[in-house]
């Protein structure tokens, strides 16, 4: 009886089968499993936030090595490459008078050898954007700076129109893809910290452009025995001899870009290629709903921008002695005050890109453009405010260019073919309207068609950036590439982003918790009522028996127990 009781008393519990053996064992398991889970989480979102955090999908352009080294290295060389261009397309004017004679024509037999380099520009921007996006950029601008100069070795040499006329046009078409491509490396380089430097590169043109005249005309102008100038009717002794001198500002502009060609073969042979085309491969490029609209009206801003601003330099000595009478020394100094103005603030506008977003600095460039032309065009003839207009025109069309390129890179990518479509624009400009004015020019001498050019192409600049910016920020595009520094927005998408990773998170986590649960075997033991008054498990009721059952889900096995009775 005794025994009857003892055995009804007994109860079946459920416990986990060798818990106490295999419990460090299975914890060490689970937190392995789950530690491993959370580094690879953590591993694929740092590379996912690193790639957000360049705010661009674009080709990080390596050269001699990783991070600001590198990249301080291609700044240097574009610099460089930018003031060889410089110093290659300005130096033909003051040497122009000697290319005539050296190949014994006048002038006017010969200036279509500057339409010759305008065509081949034009071509070489549109072939430097295409190849831009299928090679190496340094192979590309290397090359491109190589072919420039030999061109430059070759100029002097030339003593047939026809020759110099198809060496003009291969130096163009060389300096149109280093136009292309120095704009979109630069970009690539440096991404939404690209304001300064670019400025910075637009500087060294317009710093070469002030120093090529003065290597051309004071180191090699004259022979220093005050000779007469020279003509296509001169002695044969004194053409060669004059002419050999002038021509040794090409062969010094030719030595400057062969060097810094070598420099970007030199980038290219230490940098990372395979890196670059891995990065290529996985990244695409983030362009805005309206690009190619926002890249036609760009054309068209260029145009007249680029037009204007050739136009005046060219013709504002002829302007100022036929139109305003003031002495040739006086104009020569007004010309000479654009071009100083226009390179000074290019200078001061590397730190002004600093602080200052592209859009801003464009307005501010409009509101200057249109007020300095407003003025030279109520007051021609006042020579005082020809000086001051003049000055506040070329610091006001300085930084148009580089600003339009950097605000244009906060709303799409600028590619090899983006930046090859608004070159051509401003090629177009530099060749269509001061030839447009050099032909009314002499139609009608006694108006001053420059500053009516001034005043248009300043008003219609400034009525078509504010359509730009509507375009850009149109409904159903985005309003900015993600990673603009000071923008909200993408702090609050980062936050947003961040409480869906935790979420995420949360319910793997779960998940993995609900996976050892299952995974877990069962066993039933025997426990007496002494033993089960500790238990925490449920005690059964006596009248029924209690029976319990257990399924262990690992083997399928349905267990069941009977209370004795």
């Amino acid at each position: 009886m005794s025994s009857g009781r003892e055995s009804v008393a007994k109860k079946k519990h459920v416990r986990f089968a060798n818990m106490e053996e295999e419990e460090q064992e299975e914890d060490t398991l689970f937190d392995q499993r789950k530690e491993a889970g959370r580094g690879l989480k953590s591993a694929l979102k740092l590379a996912k936030r690193s790639m957000k955090a360049g705010g661009e999908s674009r080709v990080r352009v390596s050269a001699g090595g990783s991070g600001a080294c590198g990249r301080w290295m291609v700044t240097l060389a574009l610099c460089g490459s930018f003031l060889g261009l410089g110093m290659g397309i300005s130096v033909v004017g003051p040497t122009f008078q000697d290319l005539a004679a050296n190949v014994h024509k006048n002038i006017s037999n010969i200036s279509y050898i500057i339409t010759g380099r305008a065509v081949g520009y034009i071509g070489g921007s549109l072939i430097g954007g295409i190849l831009f996006e299928c090679m190496n950029p340094h192979i590309l601008l290397g090359i491109s700076m190589l072919l420039t100069a030999l061109g430059m070795y070759a100029i002097p040499f030339c003593k047939q129109v026809l020759f110099l006329t198809g060496i003009m046009s291969v130096v163009g078409m060389a300096m149109g893809a280093l136009d292309t491509g120095g704009n979109v490396l630069i970009l690539n380089t440096w991404g939404e910290n690209s304001g300064p430097h670019m400025q910075a590169l637009h500087f060294s043109f317009a710093a070469g452009a002030f120093a090529s005249p003065i290597i051309a005309k004071l180191l090699f102008g004259h022979d220093g025995n005050g000779s007469s100038p020279l003509t296509p009717t001169s002695p044969p002794a004194a053409m060669s001899r004059i002419t050999l001198k002038s021509m040794w500002a090409y062969i010094v502009i030719g030595s400057v870009l062969l060097f810094i060609s070598f420099l970007f073969l030199l980038l290219y042979a230490c940098g990372s290629k395979s890196r670059d085309k891995a990065q290529a491969a996985s990244e695409r490029p983030c362009v805005a709903k309206h690009h190619s609209v926002l890249v036609a009206l760009l054309f068209f801003f260029f145009f007249a921008y680029v037009g204007a601003e050739v136009a005046y330099g060219t013709f504002i000595f002829t302007f100022a002695t036929d139109y305003a009478h003031m002495p040739e020394a006086h104009a020569a100094g007004l010309n000479s005050l654009f071009w100083g103005t226009f390179a000074a603030t290019r200078g001061a506008a590397i730190f002004f890109a600093a602080c200052l977003y592209p859009g801003t600095m464009i307005l501010l460039c409009l509101l200057g453009s249109v007020l300095s032309s407003l003025l030279l065009c109520l007051f021609t003839n006042n020579h005082a405010v020809l000086w001051v207009g003049t000055g506040l025109y070329g610091a006001s069309m300085a930084t148009t260019f580089p600003s339009g390129i950097s605000w244009l890179e906060q709303y799409t990518t600028v590619t090899g073919k983006t930046a090859a479509a608004f070159v051509v624009g401003a090629a177009l400009g530099e060749m269509v309207l001061p030839s447009l004015v050099g032909f009314l020019l002499g139609v009608f001498p006694k108006q001053p068609l420059l500053m009516y050019l001034s005043i248009i192409t300043a008003t219609f600049t400034s009525i078509l950036f504010p359509v730009m910016y509507k375009v850009a920020s149109a409904p159903g595009g985005q309003s900015r590439k993600p990673g603009i520094r000071g923008r909200s927005d993408a702090d609050d998408s980062e936050y947003r982003q961040a409480l869906l990773d935790s979420g995420a998170d949360e319910e793997e986590e779960q998940q993995n918790e609900a996976d050892q649960w299952n995974d877990a075997d069962f066993e039933i033991i025997e426990m007496d009522d002494a033993s089960s008054s500790n238990s925490p498990s449920k005690e059964s009721s006596p009248a029924d028996g209690g029976a319990v059952t257990a399924t262990s889900e690992s083997d399928g096995d349905l267990l069941q127990g009977d209370s004795q009775t």
